[in-house]
């Protein structure tokens, strides 16, 4: 009998897809098959609504070793037979649920990827996202407070999984806006070494090889997370409560240690291996078979549990955390129990590998499901019609010559406390906290400056981080608060940089730009520390597809990151499709988030983002700003109470720039490089005093007509330098060989920022800067 509408909603299965598997396998399906169809026909596992899109991405680069979608993690050759492995992956849903688990599972599933390739998980990175954590005009009192607890509670998460595993936090980003309250965004990322010849792939080779599950004992828990992950947050989402998994970082601890030494030193005993993440052993023994063209019985009666009475199609949804999948030639069956009960962790043999291509899931000796591996992970894949919103255009038409300029010291900023990190969802309507005065001359500049470094969105991060460990292991060289992370590879003279980054403000406003300007800025921050960027990661987090205006943004995004990867050469070698990002309708910003990694030969030619000594030379180079530089900044998010403009971004100068800065850091000419962003030229340049050391300008700068443009625009693909003056020439002479305009901005020194109209200690920046979070926090 066909299932009810209801029972294919909890599914994430269409009527038309049901009818599609019934076709498929010419019957209906067991309950345990369309279970397992659901799963892995939903968007997270499937992609059947970003596939098209994604393979649009460039894949091959000089440093790959291999493609997106094929293994857990992205792979690039650092040389010395050395591989590093990384990934990005969302646990937006169960974060909005339980914000604790859902993020502590979040890093758990992450780490295991990486070690599921063989490699040494060695660094962790985040990027979040949350609603207002203080009241404004479109946050009521009681959401306000929602997102506090949540903000917390995935901290904490973060921290208490990461900490327990042993496994640095040293990077990442935290954004604030309206869009986010009722679905929060957490994106994990995981680097990991290894070296190439130990390398494991996620594949089911060779019938008659023997399939192994290790770690925890199966429960109840996680159930159909992958479908909750693939519809929207409604009034009715936290009954799904259950589908959030809980973690146990201690056994995941073991899990990897067990699992790095077995790839390590007795990689001959196995042929394939892959974490239990979403949709559990239905994923994991599944897609190994595909992958393989092989088939596999599985007997869910061997499977260890933890719950009573568990039925089969409980036991192949379940997503409980801390269990891998090993495929065993079974001449060493018992070398690997053996070897995994050292770590004191439960080892079961549930399969085998067969040459039918068919999966036969069984309890005992009763057959519950039979299909095609193939069959049941080529998910339909959909091109949706995409509309461009009505809304947009008048949006991006914003005059920003409506705007009065800042005053020269006689204007004010209104509001006697720090923004809440709110922002306006659409184009008009004070956001709440400071903003401009409505008559008399504009505010000063002093005043804007220290507002903007209390947002939440732009002040320090110390309240976050301080709670990760990010120097265990030993390996950190420069930690969280820089542009980019900067980890030693022990044993070697070499480090890898990494940087997430991604501003949903621009993409809201100019998909095609703010994806191209995701990338082009993780890039940059790799290259200000003096790395190369090699390859990045995603996590693509948007609203409905089905929905024409978000599959619109999704579709402009992509295209906008793949001619920025393009242009910078950084390959898309990993990933992650999050979708369905909707609140009782209410879509968020749509946000890519992008992660790359990149290679120092020499750790110790690392470059700071923060001014280090005195009486060093201060440029300004790359692109040059303009009045548009406003659109989407926070400048007029704090003054206007609005969002709107149009982001810009020349890919050819971004590319040129990075050019650059490896050039200098690589010959030891630049003394610190930070990149221009949020919050523009004045927000970096305070950033860069905050290590102690001001800056004096000089005496004639050459600012831009308008002077809120100069100092808050938030200018792409440009940087602030520093150097010492007998390298100036140099510095100069690599601009002029890349035809990018570089401008002396004045000498380092001194206990204040001084900088055209600007005047602020440096005591009072490090007040604003480190109170804002803080005291939005109440």
């Amino acid at each position: 009998m066909p299932p009810d509408q209801r029972t294919l909603d909890h599914l994430s299965l269409s009527r038309d897809e049901y009818a599609r598997i019934v076709d498929l396998l010419d019957r209906e399906p067991t309950d345990v098959e369309l279970g397992m169809f659901g799963a892995l026909w939903s968007e997270h596992c499937g992609y059947k609504n970003s596939r098209p899109l994604l393979k649009t991405f460039p894949g091959d680069g000089t440093a790959v070793l291999t493609k997106a979608g094929e293994e857990n993690a992205g792979v690039v050759d650092i040389g010395d037979g050395l591989a590093v492995a990384f990934k990005i992956e969302s646990h937006n849903h169960p974060s909005a649920i339980e914000p604790y688990e859902g993020a502590a599972t979040g890093v758990g599933g992450i780490v295991r990827d990486i070690f599921a390739m063989g490699a040494r998980p060695i660094a962790l990175l985040d990027s979040l996202r949350f609603g207002p954590l203080q009241p404004d005009a479109e946050t009521p009192r009681e959401v306000a407070a929602r997102n506090r607890h949540l903000f917390t509670g995935v901290v904490a998460g973060i921290a208490g999984y990461g900490n327990c595993i042993g496994i640095p936090t040293v990077g990442g980003e935290v954004g604030f806006s309206p869009s986010y309250s009722g679905n929060p965004l957490v994106n994990a990322m995981c680097i990991g070494v290894g070296r190439i010849d130990r390398l494991v792939k996620a594949r089911a080779d060779g019938p008659g090889n023997l399939l192994m599950l290790v770690g925890a004992d199966t429960g109840r828990d996680g159930i159909h997370g992958a479908t909750f992950a693939s519809v929207e947050l409604d009034e009715s989402s936290a009954e799904r409560r259950p589908a959030v998994q809980v973690g146990n970082p201690f056994l995941e601890k073991l899990l990897m240690e067990a699992c790095v030494q077995l790839t390590g030193e007795h990689g001959d005993w196995i042929v394939g291996l892959q974490d239990l993440g979403a949709a559990g052993l239905t994923s994991a023994s599944v897609e190994c078979a595909a992958k393989a063209g092989t088939g596999i019985i599985v007997d869910v009666a061997k499977v260890p549990r933890r719950e009573s009475g568990m039925t089969p199609y409980e036991v192949m949804l379940s997503e409980s955390q801390e269990r891998m999948l090993v495929i065993v030639k079974p001449q060493h069956e018992a070398d690997v129990r053996a070897h995994f009960e050292h770590w004191e962790l439960h080892c079961a043999t549930i399969g085998i590998v067969t040459d039918d291509r068919l999966v036969r899931i069984r309890d005992g000796d009763v057959e519950v499901a039979r299909a095609e591996a193939r069959l049941m992970t080529d998910a339909p894949a959909y091109v949706r019609d995409a509309e461009r919103p009505r809304w947009l255009s008048d949006l991006q038409a914003f005059d920003f010559a409506t705007l009065r300029n800042l005053g020269s010291g006689d204007g004010r900023v209104d509001g006697a406390k720090p923004h809440s990190g709110s922002s306006t969802r659409g184009a008009s309507g004070p956001a709440g906290g400071v903003r401009r005065t409505e008559s008399g001359p504009g505010p000063r500049p002093d005043d804007v400056l220290l507002a903007l470094l209390a947002l939440p969105e732009i002040a320090s991060k110390r309240s976050v981080w301080r709670q990760y460990d990010h120097q265990v292991g030993t390996n950190t060289v420069v930690g969280p608060g820089s542009d980019a992370a900067v980890i030693r590879i022990k044993g070697t003279a070499k480090a890898i940089a990494a940087s997430t980054d991604g501003n949903a403000a621009y993409t809201y406003l100019d998909p095609y730009a703010g994806g191209a300007i995701a990338v082009a800025e993780a890039a940059r921050n790799v290259a200000c520390s003096g790395a190369r960027p090699l390859a990045m990661t995603n996590c693509l987090n948007f609203g409905n597809p089905e929905k024409p205006a978000a599959y619109f943004q999704l579709k402009e995004a992509i295209r906008g990151m793949a001619d920025a990867a393009r242009a910078l050469a950084v390959p898309v070698i990993s990933g992650n499709v999050s979708l369905y990002n909707e609140a009782n309708g209410e879509a968020i910003w749509p946000t890519p988030v992008v992660g790359v990694v990149g290679l120092l030969e020499d750790a110790a030619r690392a470059v700071p983002s923060r001014f280090c000594c005195e009486e060093a030379l201060v440029f300004a180079v790359g692109a040059e700003p303009e009045t548009s530089d406003l659109a989407g900044s926070e400048y007029l998010r704090l003054t206007q109470g609005r969002v709107a403009g149009r982001p810009r971004i020349d890919l050819a100068v971004a590319e040129r720039l990075q050019r650059l800065l490896l050039a200098a850091a690589s010959e030891g000419l630049l003394r610190s490089a930070h990149d221009v962003s949020t919050g523009g030229l004045a927000v970096a340049l305070a950033e860069c005093c905050l290590g102690g050391i001001g800056v004096a300008g000089d005496d004639a700068l050459p600012l831009a007509r308008r002077l809120d443009a100069a100092l808050f625009g938030e200018t792409q693909s440009r940087v602030v330098v520093s150097c010492d003056p007998a390298h100036a020439g140099r510095v100069r002479r690599i601009a002029d060989a890349q035809a990018l305009p570089l401008v002396r901005l004045g000498t380092t020194g001194g206990d204040h920022l001084r900088f055209g109209p600007l005047d602020v200690a440096i005591d009072a920046l490090s007040a604003a800067y480190e109170g804002g979070l803080p005291a939005a926090l109440g």
